[in-house]
């Protein structure tokens, strides 16, 4: 079900960028855009859309519903039934080694010599 949203998805966006591509502005006239006639429809109503509108509006509705399924499907913890976790109960529990003298074991501070290098001014 998830791959298939995906790849209608895929394609009604690439459908919808085609559609907007071949599609002409309504400005898109010559002489619109030196105060001819044409001019006056331009911010106005226009009358009933024609094809190439209506399918670019449907196709913005599903891309649109699509997407707000996918990412309700995305936000979804998935279940998996695995059978690595049905005998949780049978494992042996972790145990503990105790210090049964209680005594610090007493280390020598480490001490490094140091090394003189009188040709580089980069410590080391």
């Amino acid at each position: 079900m998830y791959e298939f949203l995906i790849i209608s998805y895929l394609i009604i966006a690439i459908v919808i960028i085609g559609l907007v591509l071949i599609q002409r502005g309504k400005g898109a006239d010559m002489g619109s855009s030196f105060g001819a006639g044409a001019s006056a429809t331009l911010f106005g109503s226009s009358g009933s859309g024609n094809f190439l509108t209506r399918a670019t509006t449907i196709l913005g509705i599903l891309f649109f519903v699509i997407s707000i399924l996918l990412s309700n499907l995305g936000s979804k913890p998935s279940v998996t039934s695995s059978n690595e976790f049905n005998f949780i109960d049978d494992v042996v529990p972790a145990t503990t080694q105790s210090n049964e003298d209680n005594t610090v074991p007493v280390t020598a501070p480490l001490v490094q010599p140091v090394q003189q290098n009188s040709t580089s001014d980069i410590p080391e």
